[in-house]
Formats: C-alpha cells, structure tokens, sequence
C-alpha cells in the first residue's frame, strides 16, 4: 500500500473526530451555514488529508450536483464530501469546495458536535441552507 504521507496543520484546525488526523484550517471556512443528515456543516476553500470516492450525481436542497465523499486518510472514516459540479448557476461558487460534517470532526478546540436527532429527521438531502 506504500507510505501514508499526512500533512500537519498549524493554527485553529479541524480534524477527524476518530483519529484526530489535521483535515482543514479555521481560516478555510466559507460557510457555516450548510446541513448535512448528521446536522451542522462547514463548508472549506481547501481540505487536506482525505481520499475522495466515486463522482456521482446528488439531488440536494439547492439542486442537482456532481459530489465525490471525502475520507480520512487516517482511518477511512467518510467526513464530508466534495462539489465537483453544480448544476445551477447560483450554486456554481461551491466547486472545488469540500463540506467537512460537524458530528464527523472535532473543532480547533477539541470539542465534538452531537447531532440533534430531530434535525436530522427534518433534512431531507445534504446540502446548504444559505439564506
């Protein structure tokens, strides 16, 4: 499988709640106002330390996108997942961008978020709620 090369952060960062692996800097964060089924989510500039799965198409509250979930490199837990494509002109402004799930990383200061059970029952897809 070869050597697991693994960037470490400096500053405010955000890592995987599991194995504590560096995944984004708090200065990267475009959005807080993004929801995924777990609850709360952050959308990034830039991401480090994860694998990306298969492209697919994804019917989300904004509309149709092409996603990739992103993995831990760390563990393999899936954190979030990336905007490949947006479909819909207003939403163009998230490719390239990743969205790191709060339930599945821990912020700069160690804390972890729990989902809220009944939020995640009322959200239908995994996407934003910027309003």
């Amino acid at each position: 499988m070869g050597r697991l090369f693994v960037v470490n952060l400096e500053g405010k960062i955000y890592s995987c709640k599991h194995c504590r692996t560096h995944l984004a800097l708090c200065e990267d964060i475009v959005s807080k106002s993004f929801h995924s089924r777990h609850g709360k989510a952050y959308l990034f500039s830039k991401v480090v330390n994860v694998t990306m799965g298969e492209k697919e198409e994804r019917m989300m509250m904004t509309g149709r996108h092409t996603v990739v979930d992103i993995f831990c490199v760390g563990c393999g837990s899936i954190v979030g997942w990336k905007y490949e494509t947006a479909h819909e002109k207003s939403q163009k402004y998230k490719e390239g961008k990743s969205v790191l799930e709060r339930f599945k990383v821990s912020g700069p200061d160690g804390s972890s978020y729990w989902a809220n059970h009944e939020v995640s029952q009322l959200i239908a897809g995994s996407d934003a709620d910027d309003v």
